[in-house]
């Protein structure tokens, strides 16, 4: 039995948790190792007598849709004592035994920054998110998320606006995404970094394993930066593993009046560090991080334009459809032709570098 078939073994052993996991991983350094132990060993190491006969009867055909799904392009099985299993994320007390892998499995060995945050966040909070992404994806950080609706989404599509790396950890098998929405979304971050999961193929969205991953999302990364979280937030039980795990802890203070600036207000006070800019997150995350990484992505001028003349032609025309007035975005469709999509990329790749502002009412104006 090869390494991943024994990781996928244990996975699959009824009645053997991820507790169990652990503790046979802690015992025996192996999957492999684990199998092979005696009876006796085994109950030394904790497993009572109906364990110790579900590890024995686990056969090929209990993992045999994992088995499937990794022979299919793209997708990958790692298991933990494999040499592109992520080190950051082996030290931790209770690693995954098997990483499911869409997209490119060595994108997790790359420094990264855990993006994190409400699920209904304000307007101003998926600006937020979106404009912090854009500049540390071009710093050469990859941006981790979870992939869920809000803050998670608006940081995936941020590093992806300016082809850079992002990572979403999920809590389903990675045959299926959740939410259904992100499914396109999803899709990109399978070809411009990719979709992890401990969960095997098949795993429903279950409330259990949303924050359980949590902890993947932390590990993997330096640090986590919560954009906007109520003082309940899921974020904060990311942002305390990411605190137990020696990761940095950085949060995006918001108005007093703001229900989901609550839970990063909670977290200043606490100690985590507040920040305002990239620039503060990349002072912050400079002792975790190889100086050598954060550098710009190669041809990432080329996503932000300097000024009018530089730009391309699309951009060019959509400055010279803005005016000189305060235009929404409606309108700026109708006179540019762009879709949707489009425009918002453009204008936030504008906003970046200080050609444009957001006014009053959603409206866009050059500066």
């Amino acid at each position: 039995m090869n390494p991943t078939e024994a990781a996928l073994s244990l996975l699959h052993s009824p009645g053997i948790g991820a507790r169990t996991i652990q503790e046979l991983l802690a015992n025996f350094g192996s999957p492999d190792n684990a199998l092979k132990a005696s009876d006796t060993e085994l109950k030394t190491a904790g497993l009572n007598s109906s364990q110790i006969s579900a590890l024995r009867s686990t056969s090929a055909d209990n993992y045999a849709a994992d088995l499937d799904w990794a022979a299919l392009d793209g997708n990958h099985l790692i298991a933990i004592n494999d040499p592109l299993y992520p080190a950051s994320l082996s030290e931790i007390i209770d690693p995954p035994a098997m990483l499911y892998i869409t997209g490119d499995p060595e994108v997790l060995g790359t420094p990264q920054v855990a993006m994190v945050g409400s699920r209904n966040p304000t307007a101003g909070g998926v600006e937020n998110a979106e404009r912090f992404a854009a500049e540390l994806a071009t710093r050469g950080l990859c941006v981790t998320s979870g992939l869920a609706s809000g803050i998670d989404a608006a940081s995936h599509r941020g590093a992806l606006s300016v082809n850079g790396l992002s990572i979403a950890v999920t809590g389903t098998g990675l045959d299926r995404v959740y939410p259904a929405s992100n499914r396109e979304l999803a899709h990109q971050l399978a070809d411009q970094g990719a979709l992890v999961s401990e969960l095997p193929i098949g795993t429903p969205p279950k409330p259990h394993n949303f924050p359980r991953r949590n902890r993947i999302i932390s590990a993997l990364s330096c640090g986590v930066l919560v954009v906007e979280a109520t003082v309940r937030s899921g974020s904060l039980i990311t942002a305390r593993m990411a605190s137990e795990q020696g990761r940095e802890v950085l949060a995006i203070p918001g108005s007093i009046h703001n229900p989901m600036a609550r839970g990063c207000h909670a977290l200043i006070r606490q100690g985590a560090k507040l920040v305002e800019t990239a620039e503060d997150v990349l002072e912050e995350l400079a002792s975790q991080i190889n100086p050598a990484a954060i550098q710009q992505l190669p041809n990432s001028d080329s996503n932000f334009p300097k000024s009018a003349e530089d730009a391309d032609p699309e951009y060019a025309n959509l400055i010279e459809a803005m005016g000189h007035d305060p235009v929404s975005v409606d309108t700026l469709i109708e006179r540019s032709g762009l879709s949707s999509a489009e425009l918002s990329s453009m204008l936030l790749m504008l906003e970046l570098t200080g050609k444009v502002s957001k006014a009053s009412g959603g409206r866009y104006t050059l500066k």
